[in-house]
């Protein structure tokens, strides 16, 4: 008896312990700072800051990176790259701290920054005590108390930079994968093309970044209209990576799938992800769904989208991502204040009225963060 009680209070005294480490734990990841878990990133900076920045973690030793590279992602992303985004000038010039030796990786964390060098803090003085529609102002004052409104502070998508700067070291990372992503619709203008019909070489020929010259030049002109009215317009990113390993993912709750949903939809101005046949798979009988198979292993048709049971197959890997209009409008609108008093607002500053053709490099990054991820996880899947 005396041996039973004493191994329940010993028991209990163990759980308390837990307890109070998981909840440590828990605290320690509540920002949400860091994506992924071998292959892992941190990013830190506020759009109006000093400096954006991150750390990569779990980069294997040995890799040449090219810094280049990383720059021309860079530049891809940049804000004042063309008439139909922000103009707000940014270099968006990488420097890299740590983790770099004689044009190789060391295996230990890669340190880097992005100087912010022209804010206009002014422009959002008039929102200082003033809720945005649709933005993370209240929301941000909710949860913390306090927020910083000069162009959104930690919540602005000046943070995506860091991302391009960590996936571009993992796409070099994964040299013989391919990852295209593109403009597939403006607003109610949409791509009616297969990818597979599509010249991948023709997406940086222009601002919008669609592989259709024609149906880029309209989109452009749309833009320009819909910017010209002082309002926003959405769209949807498609990307297509080919040459992914198989095997990649897990089969519950970490499938491939479901970690690039989460990668897409962490993205700012974000509403909805689907791979492969997507919503539409859901108008067709499972006859004409399934994806019969080759002797090779390949299959007919691809309606998986290059992932079944949340693993990789080899086939291509293809989804779409939407993004909703950009929530800053160069227009009246009708809001509250952080008193709850109804007030009457107008964005200011430089804003993109289509934040698509500057999210292409983003989806890439993301994706290629997710692949690596899974690529560093599987080396220890089998013996």
């Amino acid at each position: 008896m005396k041996a039973d009680c004493y191994h329940n209070i010993k028991s209990h005294s163990i759980f308390k312990y837990v307890l109070k480490k998981l909840h440590l734990f828990k605290i320690l990841l509540m920002p949400g700072n860091s994506f992924g878990k071998m292959f892992k990133l941190t990013t830190f900076g506020e759009s109006h800051g000093v400096a954006i920045g991150g750390v990569i973690d779990g980069c294997p030793a040995g890799l040449e990176i090219d810094i280049e590279s990383v720059q021309n992602d860079l530049n891809r992303r940049r804000p004042g790259q063309s008439a139909i985004v922000t103009q707000r000038k940014e270099p968006d010039t990488v420097e890299f701290l740590s983790g770099i030796f004689e044009g190789k990786s060391t295996g230990t964390p890669i340190g880097f920054t992005i100087r912010n060098a022209n804010q206009k803090s002014k422009d959002y003085s008039h929102i200082k005590d003033t809720y945005r529609p649709s933005h993370a102002d209240y929301t941000y004052d909710e949860k913390y108390g306090v927020r910083d409104y000069r162009g959104g502070g930690r919540s602005s998508a000046r943070e995506t930079a860091c991302r391009v700067v960590a996936g571009s070291i993992a796409k070099q990372m994964l040299k013989n994968v391919e990852f295209n992503a593109f403009v597939s619709s403006v607003g109610k203008m949409e791509l009616q093309k297969d990818y597979s019909e599509l010249d991948f070489s023709e997406i940086e020929k222009n601002p919008v970044r669609c592989p259709d010259p024609e149906l880029a030049s309209k989109m452009e002109a749309y833009i320009k209209e819909v910017r010209a009215e002082g309002d926003t317009i959405g769209g949807t990113v498609q990307c297509v990576i080919k040459n992914v390993p198989k095997g990649l993912g897990e089969p519950v709750f970490d499938k491939l799938h479901a970690e690039l949903g989460k990668a897409m939809l962490s993205i700012n101005a974000v509403k909805g992800f689907e791979y492969g046949s997507g919503f539409e798979g859901t108008k067709m009988r499972g006859s004409e769904h399934n994806d019969h198979f080759n002797t090779d292993g390949t299959t007919k048709t691809n309606l998986s989208g290059g992932i079944q049971g949340g693993i990789s197959n080899g086939m291509d890997i293809y989804f779409k991502v939407a993004f909703k209009p950009v929530a800053t409008l160069i227009q009246k609108q009708n809001t509250i204040n952080s008193k709850g008093e109804e007030v009457e607002m107008q964005g200011k500053g430089r804003h993109d009225p289509c934040v698509v053709p500057r999210a292409v490099p983003i989806v890439e990054s993301m994706a290629a963060l997710v692949i690596a991820d899974f690529f560093l996880q599987n080396k220890s899947s089998k013996i």
